[in-house]
């Protein structure tokens, strides 16, 4: 088990959070377009949507030692 070979999980992490970022900002939009549709649950969704793109954004500005 070498401590120097983890060069492939950080380029995971990153890969990841960038998905996790563009899903999250996709829900966002998708949440506060469709307003008159989701009606209560909007906030809901709003929140859960904006929970998905933090993550995202943590993953990507996280440093990995």
């Amino acid at each position: 088990m070498s401590e120097e070979g983890g060069f492939g999980i950080t380029v995971a992490e990153k890969f990841f959070g960038l998905i996790l970022l563009i899903v999250g900002a996709l829900a966002l939009y998708f949440t506060l377009t469709s307003t008159q549709a989701l009606s209560i649950y909007t906030g809901l969704f709003g929140f859960l949507s904006f929970v998905i793109l933090a993550v995202g954004l943590l993953l990507i500005i996280a440093k990995t030692e």
